[in-house]
């Protein structure tokens, strides 16, 4: 672990690298007889430090960790955004927050009361996020002209129900799991989605953010049973993925499993959470009451269910590995692992106890919804028999944008597209030389509003955007990767070259919630 950590700290940022603007991505595929099966698997609000193998000590996670020794670690992988929806929707187009139809998560909150939860069950036209254009192009349809068979299971989050931006409108043969993401605050809802349809399940309907009961005992385990049900939605998720890759296997496929954990609220399999009340001891229980206030929900174990959460993912991803070995799939199959953005301290997550985003800084403010690194900086972890090289690791700078170009060109997919991104192909498997950015590029409407560049080993952050701040940071990654020490006043020349790239990324957003005025006024004037 001192090792990586040391890897990760002082790993060489010396190489230029970025984003242009968008443009046609095409590159010769790769030559193979056999086309190869793809799973990436994407973890929700998982933090850098949270693995094993990235240094985490509190959760255990041997399986994830086992394809770390199996295959491939990087140590500079970045999401496109810090939350949810516009990291999903970089992820699928390959364009980062300047270009993408989605920069922010936009719940289409003028369809009406979208965040009651017993309206949505009864309305379905309440569910889901604000839609992509039915013109975008998205990696599950690049795929599919490659003869691949396509899937989701978890959580989708860009597009509701009866738009045409649902999965199977999108390039996907099956989907699995929400629809909505809102109605992922609860891993017992009242339903899920199986393509267009909804499958009901055998729990009540507790709605997120309920509390406990007026009166009740916050250390007394009866007081939360409620919100323990029958029907656990990343078990669902799990089966149902497991039957799509056997009715699939003997013909490649791409399986998205998008799991919602370790999103909160924090509820997690009984076994788990008494496996970490053993090891981490009594805590403090994490509960409000019902009618005065409102957090996800109550939890009367919040570290040992997040650990147990976690370690109920690891325990998937085993079983999934152990069932392509023994399918004889394993051998001809390309397996990521990453999360869609940084940690989380809400709802009971306690980010700063696990140092979820370690090295980086874990405490609010510098996670899940912030482009510092804590935020944006994933963990990425690929096994690939015969093509990657077990036990290597990588300091290869890459982004969400990258992976549809990658796994296109892995499938051998002949095709022209908008993209931002580069693919890493070449530092997967170490063959060739690999491409470069001259740097990466963040846009994100959220959080008071926010756009980052990272070039070289200068990173530059632009917050608050929104508010009126024209202060823009700069750090040295390589002397200061915690991101505690701005010095743009000691080089105010890197403050031109920021606003050069953010006049030649931004493009102005079609949905005018995702725009932010500081920005539009900057390119503006450039124009002008």
């Amino acid at each position: 672990m001192k090792l990586l950590r040391t890897l990760v700290i002082l790993g060489s940022v010396f190489i230029t690298f970025g984003c242009h603007n968008a443009k046609v991505a095409k590159k010769q595929p790769q030559a193979s007889a056999q086309k190869p099966n793809i799973i990436y698997i994407l973890a929700d609000d998982l933090g850098y430090g949270d693995l094993g193998v990235y240094g985490q000590t509190k959760i255990e996670t041997p399986n994830i960790d086992a394809l770390a020794k199996e295959g491939i670690l990087f140590t500079q992988h970045y999401t496109a955004a810090p939350v949810c929806a516009p990291a999903r929707a970089s992820l699928l187009t390959g364009l980062h927050g300047g270009h993408a139809s989605i920069r922010g998560n936009d719940e289409w909150e003028e369809r009406g009361n979208v965040w009651n939860y017993r309206a949505m069950i009864a309305d379905s036209t309440l569910e889901g996020q604000r839609p992509m254009p039915k013109s975008t192009v998205t990696l599950a349809q690049t795929l599919k002209k490659a003869n691949y068979k396509t899937a989701i299971v978890g959580k989708w989050g860009l597009g509701a129900p009866q738009t045409e931006s649902i999965p199977t409108e999108m390039g996907f043969d099956y989907f699995f799991g929400y629809n909505c993401q809102r109605q992922a605050h609860t891993y017992t809802p009242v339903h899920l989605y199986e393509n267009e349809k909804r499958v009901y399940l055998n729990n009540d309907t507790i709605a997120p953010h309920e509390g406990l009961a007026k009166g009740s005992d916050a250390y007394d385990l009866q007081a939360y049973a409620k919100f323990t049900q029958p029907d656990y939605s990343p078990t669902l998720i799990f089966d149902k993925m497991m039957a799509f890759i056997e009715k699939n296997k003997k013909e490649p496929f791409f399986m998205y499993w998008a799991s919602p954990i370790p999103h909160v609220p924090l509820q997690a399999p009984q076994n788990w959470v008494d496996y970490y009340v053993n090891k981490f001891g009594d805590e403090e229980p994490h509960h409000f009451i019902e009618g005065e206030g409102a957090d996800y929900f109550p939890t009367r174990y919040p570290r040992a269910t997040y650990a147990a959460m976690i370690s109920y993912l690891d325990e998937n991803v085993g079983k999934l590995v152990s069932y392509l070995k023994k399918e004889g799939l394993y051998e001809n199959t390309l397996i990521v692992f990453t999360s869609d953005n940084g940690p989380s301290s809400a709802g009971g997550g306690d980010a700063v106890w696990f140092d979820s985003a370690a090295p980086f800084d874990s405490s609010y403010g510098r996670g899940k919804g912030f482009l510092y690194e804590g935020g944006i900086r994933v963990p990425l972890i690929a096994t690939w028999p015969g093509k990657i090289q077990p036990g290597t690791t990588s300091d290869h700078i890459s982004a969400f944008y990258d992976i549809m170009p990658t796994f296109n060109e892995i499938a051998q997919v002949d095709t022209n597209y908008a993209s931002d991104g580069i693919s890493f192909y070449n530092a997967l498997t170490n063959t060739g030389k690999q491409d470069q950015h001259d740097y990466l590029y963040w846009e994100f409407a959220g959080y008071n509003g926010q756009v980052a560049v990272r070039m070289g080993k200068w990173k530059m952050i632009w917050k608050n955007i929104k508010k009126g701040n024209k202060t823009v940071e700069l750090y040295d990654l390589d002397a200061d990767i915690r991101e505690q020490h701005n010095i743009m006043d000691q080089h105010p020349e890197m403050l031109k070259t920021f606003y050069d790239i953010v006049k030649k990324e931004h493009s102005a957003p079609e949905n005018k919630s995702f725009s932010i005025e500081g920005v539009e006024q900057l390119v503006s004037q450039h124009q002008e």
